[in-house]
């Protein structure tokens, strides 16, 4: 496996620091993100997974704890839209350059808005995917947050 993708190396030139961690993926977890707290055994609050979806139409980038559920109104409300909707795996490829369970925020085909859920913001570090399924970056959230401009709000159902 590649430890150098379009993330790592977006991270590395903005100077942010950060480490990667390797994990066995399972093509067949029902839930990707909890898979790979799992495997790396940390607390789910810290394994963020990064989803991509429409807020009135537009793309964004969500990024939250993967033992939680995204609540659409509260989506759209941090964008300040009026409805949201998760995007077709499909089209989440083809925006980001990255394969569903790859999908990382950072070093996107063509970089979208982002919101990360707001109690992520008070961990000593989180995990975000690196580009590649298997593949996970520690780093600050702050620094996450800060590197993708991106609003930092209650997301969760």
């Amino acid at each position: 496996m590649a430890k150098t993708t379009p993330a790592t190396r977006s991270l590395a030139h903005a100077g942010i620091a950060f480490d990667v961690h390797v994990y066995v993926y399972d093509p067949g977890a029902e839930r990707i993100g909890m898979q790979a707290a799992e495997a790396l055994g940390e607390d789910p609050k810290r394994v963020l997974k990064t989803l991509m979806a429409r807020v009135d139409g537009k793309p964004v980038c969500v990024i939250l704890p993967s033992d939680r559920e995204i609540a659409m109104k509260k989506l759209a409300a941090a964008f300040g839209g009026k409805s949201a909707e998760m995007m077709a795996s499909a089209d989440a490829e083809r925006l980001t350059g990255y394969h569903v369970g790859g999908i990382s925020p950072f070093g996107q085909r063509r970089p979208v808005p982002a919101a990360i859920e707001v109690m992520a913001l008070g961990e000593p570090y989180v995990f975000i995917n690196g580009g590649q399924r298997g593949l996970q970056i520690r780093l600050d959230p702050r620094a996450a947050a800060q590197l993708l401009g991106a609003v930092s709000a209650p997301l969760v159902a």
